[in-house]
């Protein structure tokens, strides 16, 4: 345990830090005669609270790649986040399984506020942006998502207030919350929320009185827009200037975006960006279904027009035609990298909306990504491009484009200044790499005879590039494996040769697997949950779409059998491993007949949308003709159904 002893005094120091800022913050002493923290190998989750103590999964405090700073910050996340049960969860706790947000949602975005305040330097809003938004506004689009407060009639059916909506979206609308009412008001509505509840239970309308309370604002209509209402607004602008370049008009509308109706109170802050002059910000507020922002009549017309800056607001905010275009050219000089995240965001829930080609997004990525200097918004532009390549283009179009991401990730790994930066980059090549050159430069890393200035690669480093050989069916796959497995025999290292081994792209090994998924009971879950992303892996849903049916016919005795976020993991990878028209009707036609409970029903519609997403996609922008420039420099035409792509 030598190489953890860092890793434990990092995880005690920011404990600690962090039990000092949330006693002051909540003006309530840490509750408890003691805190401990026990690591687990292979527990079913991140952590899991208790009074006076906290299980954590070993993997996410002793890492198995090598980590980035990025890493390192969600580290503390997680462990800021346990330790807020301390007092959200057991000094206080929810008085029924409808009001798990209660706890888990207060978790999350008070690990966020004591980090930004243990850490100032670390813009950690915008790592709020990224690591909680995407997964909230994800589901909450679908026709699976629920609101926040759901109706949990009984104990077996608690499971399925587990989820992105009680982790994601609760502490985006707390961060709403927060700006509507200012932060002084927001803390003092928390301490007397914990002061009037102490060892004792609490719901939902205990906590918004505690905030009315606090700030002599009458918040009935906002918790039942976003507590009691499933869904999001989604916010357009429009706008327009004069002859003389001033604004005469700039407007934001909302709609849901399940068609169910209501509208949402909205406070959020416009931002009016211009070349060469500072940015405009404006405070606005949007009640009714539509909204004029006076003051920004009369100021100078600009480039474009983003109304959610900050992301203080909880909704879906894609840009008008003509800021879109704007933000596309200017991106690069955009110099605050908050709002870079902001707009990238939008840029691809524009691409996700089928309202830009997803190869604009991948050249565009392509073009600005060797001068991003941040990694996390670095990580999550590259890892948004790897998904337009596999799910959303064609054939012909990964074939021109996947060589320069796979020559774009070789060089800025082995010459970016920066150690996390070559980090990212190897990850961003092992996803990538498809050619017989990328494929032979995991070959090298392997063997040693290639190396990453400043990077040891780790256990789990190694084991993912055979499973991306394995996967790409490369020909010394087999040579690769057998040297890895006897390199690393440990108990861990035999769980990873599990997991690799379903990536083979033969019939009889996915019939093996599948198999085995349900009639092993020996077979730890954790060993099933790692291996069903190699089962799925991106290139062969041909192969797996077989098993799909069958993956949906054994939901019942997967949620029966299975710990609470395993039959989520369940569909992600067989729903989600699929790309084609075929196993959307298939999804479609077991909805139709098959008997479920209304929880696994949702989930279905949840996972489905991302197949629904990738049809409409590639539909809409693969059948098309475009031209393209061919390796010889003739002009070549790329374009094929949707329905033919493998």
């Amino acid at each position: 345990m030598k190489r953890a002893e860092p890793e434990a005094e990092e995880v005690q120091q920011i404990t600690k830090e962090g039990m000092g800022y949330l006693a002051d913050y909540f003006d309530q002493p840490y509750p408890f005669s003691k805190y401990d923290m026990v690591l687990i190998p292979g527990f079913a989750y991140g952590g899991m609270e208790h009074a006076g103590a906290t299980f954590l999964r070993e993997e996410s405090v002793l890492f198995r790649t090598a980590p980035t700073h990025s890493d390192l910050l969600n580290r503390d996340i997680l462990l800021l986040h346990e330790l807020t049960h301390q007092w959200f969860g057991d000094l206080v706790t929810m008085r029924w399984f409808d009001d798990l947000w209660l706890k888990e949602g207060f978790a999350n975005y008070m690990a966020y506020h004591a980090l930004a305040d243990l850490k100032p330097k670390e813009d950690v809003w915008k790592r709020f942006y990224q690591g909680t938004k995407p997964a909230a506004y994800a589901i909450d689009s679908t026709q699976g998502t629920t609101p926040i407060y759901q109706d949990i009639e009984n104990l077996k059916d608690a499971k399925s207030a587990y989820g992105a909506i009680v982790y994601s979206k609760a502490p985006g609308v707390m961060r709403q919350l927060n700006y509507v009412i200012g932060e002084d008001k927001f803390r003092d509505g928390l301490r007397s929320y914990l002061r009037d509840h102490a060892y004792g239970n609490a719901t939902w309308s205990d906590l918004v009185h505690a905030f009315e309370k606090s700030s002599g604002k009458p918040l009935e209509n906002w918790a039942d827009a976003y507590i009691r209402r499933r869904g999001v607004p989604q916010v357009d602008v429009a706008w327009s200037c004069t002859p003389q370049n001033k604004i005469s008009r700039l407007s934001l509308s909302q709609h849901d975006v399940l068609g169910e109706g209501g509208v949402w109170p909205i406070a959020t802050q416009v931002l009016l960006s211009y070349p060469r002059l500072k940015p405009v910000r404006l405070r606005a507020q949007l009640d009714g279904a539509k909204a004029d922002v006076k003051q920004a009549v009369g100021k100078a017309c600009p480039a474009f027009v983003f109304a959610n800056d900050n992301d203080y607001a909880y909704g879906r905010f894609l840009l008008d035609a003509k800021s879109r275009k704007a933000v596309m050219t200017e991106l690069s000089g955009i110099h605050d990298v908050f709002e870079r995240a902001l707009l990238w965001g939008s840029l691809w829930d524009s691409v996700r909306q089928a309202e830009l080609d997803p190869r604009a997004y991948i050249n565009l990525a392509l073009k600005l990504l060797p001068a991003e200097k941040d990694e996390e918004l670095a990580q999550s532009v590259i890892g948004r491009t790897v998904t337009a390549l596999h799910r959303y283009v064609p054939a012909e179009t990964r074939a021109e484009l996947a060589p320069k991401m796979e020559t774009l990730a070789s060089e800025q790994m082995l010459h970016s200044p920066e150690q996390d930066m070559r980090i990212i980059w190897f990850r961003a090549l092992r996803a990538s790499a498809e050619t017989p050159k990328a494929r032979q430069e995991l070959k090298d890393l392997l063997a040693g005879k290639l190396t990453i200035p400043g990077v040891e690669l780790r256990q789990l480093d190694r084991w993912n590039m055979v499973e991306a050989l394995i996967a790409l069916n490369d020909p010394d796959a087999g040579t690769v494996l057998a040297a890895e497995e006897k390199r690393d025999p440990s108990g861990e290292g035999q769980k990873y040769a599990f997991m690799v081994k379903a990536a083979r792209p033969d019939a009889e090994a996915k019939k093996q697997y599948f198999d085995d998924y349900l009639h092993d009971a020996t077979r730890p879950e954790d060993w099933v949950a790692i291996s069903l992303g190699a089962f799925n892996y991106w290139n062969q849903p041909e192969l797996t779409l077989p098993y799909l049916r069958p993956a949906l016919d054994a939901l019942p005795q997967v949620k029966q059998q299975r710990k609470i976020f395993f039959v989520l993991g369940w569909l992600n990878a067989f729903i989600g491993g699929q790309q084609s028209a075929q196993a959307q009707t298939e999804v479609d036609d077991f909805l139709k007949t098959a008997k479920l409970d209304h929880d696994l029903q949702l989930k279905i519609l949840e996972v489905k949308d991302e197949l629904d997403r990738t049809v409409k996609i590639r539909e809409k922008y693969s059948a098309s003709v475009h031209p393209v420039v061919g390796t010889s420099g003739r002009r070549k035409t790329a374009g094929m159904s949707a329905k033919k792509r493998g």
